[in-house]
């Protein structure tokens, strides 16, 4: 297997005890994952990867999408922000109207 450039994460807002909870699920995060791998594809972004993970604990700022290894945390992520997002990352810039953190 080939090392990936970047990875993505998107929150699935799973808990410990299993239960969906918090805003990322419920605005729709499990369908980003889907509209991301259509996208990564569609732009032929084959060193990429995404993964579906635990609550990020951002409930407020939800959906959350984090990109590694830049360490870029994003907030009220949809369809278009990923557009966006994928956009810079294919740029080598953060998309940093949607940036979390401030240290891009």
């Amino acid at each position: 297997m080939k090392t990936p450039k970047h990875h993505i994460f998107v929150c699935g807002g799973f808990r410990l005890k299993g239960d969906a909870q918090g805003v990322c699920g419920k605005k729709g995060s499990v369908s980003l994952l889907q509209y991301l791998e259509t996208e990564l594809c569609d732009r032929d972004l084959e060193d990429v990867v995404v993964s579906s993970t635990g609550c990020l604990k951002q409930c407020d700022k939800g959906p959350i999408l984090m990109v590694y290894p830049e360490g870029y945390w994003y907030g009220s992520v949809d369809e278009d922000t990923v557009d966006e997002i994928l956009d810079a990352l294919e740029s080598g810039e953060a998309a940093s109207e949607y940036l979390l953190t401030s240290n891009p």
